[in-house]
């Protein structure tokens, strides 16, 4: 499963960088447009949300097959309490 989520997250997180190093790029040259900008930041915010949403579908699945026991470790594992049993702001872990 965790390579499952690799291969399909990879490739959306380099996206990802790309289209933020494009934009960087455009303020830096001095040359955005309204328009330009509002496209880039549109695109970027839907390959936020496609990353987010493969990222955390393996979590879901996770938890389909575990145990009780199991998803408390799981939780740990991943640097969460007992009373936080997975991710509602998984920014810090993204990869």
């Amino acid at each position: 499963m965790f390579d499952a989520m690799k291969a399909e997250t990879i490739p959306i997180g380099e996206n990802l960088v790309a289209q933020e190093e494009r934009l960087d790029r455009l303020f830096a040259e001095n040359v955005i447009s309204e328009q330009q900008l509002k496209e880039a930041t549109e695109n970027i915010g839907e390959t936020q949300a496609r990353l987010r949403n493969a990222h955390l579908r393996y979590h879901l699945q996770a938890r389909a097959i575990l145990q009780r026991s199991q998803i408390l470790r799981y939780a740990e594992l991943r640097g969460y309490s007992a009373e936080h049993q997975g991710p509602s702001h998984h920014h810090r872990n993204q990869e």
